[in-house]
């Protein structure tokens, strides 16, 4: 199952590695992962797509992460309304001929031409997860060329 976690940690050398050594000891497979400073220049602020089998098992995960030294909070927002955002960038094969169907195919996605070439263009386009993985598939046809990816970033939404 797919477990989307937040965390703030201080903003030390090696907080990182242990963070992820934490994950890579009990062999959980990381999806994706952000990382950047928060509003407060000492702490940076993770978030990290899992891959787990059970709940039990990522509360697990949660506990040890919580208890390193270097983290101030780790949190699961899977199942609470939360904001997930992506970027991507596509490099596609566009001869002349096909420019035009290609913008129309992406414009339902809001994705926008950032690079312009002889036989390609790049695209760049923000969202979750399924909407990139639904982008990629229209795409595809036209035959890409490359793929960059940020990673998923997000944290919990508010109510008041």
């Amino acid at each position: 199952m797919r477990r989307m976690l937040t965390a703030k940690l201080q903003n030390s050398t090696g907080v990182l590695n242990r963070f992820t050594g934490v994950l890579s000891r009990r062999q959980v497979n990381i999806e994706s992962i952000s990382v950047g400073a928060s509003d407060d220049p000492n702490i940076s602020r993770i978030t990290i797509i899992i891959e787990v089998d059970s709940y039990e098992e990522v509360e697990q995960i949660i506990k040890q992460l919580n208890r390193l030294i270097d983290v101030v909070r780790v949190r699961d927002i899977t199942d609470i309304p939360h904001l997930e955002r992506e970027v991507i960038l596509v490099k596609l094969s566009a001869p002349t001929s096909k420019r035009a169907e290609i913008l129309a195919v992406i414009q339902p996605f809001r994705a926008s031409v950032v690079d312009v070439a002889p036989k390609s263009i790049t695209i760049q386009v923000t969202g979750d997860a399924d909407k990139i993985e639904a982008l990629l598939r229209v795409i595809k046809p036209y035959g890409i060329q490359n793929i960059a990816r940020t990673g998923s970033t997000g944290f919990s939404r508010d109510f008041s």
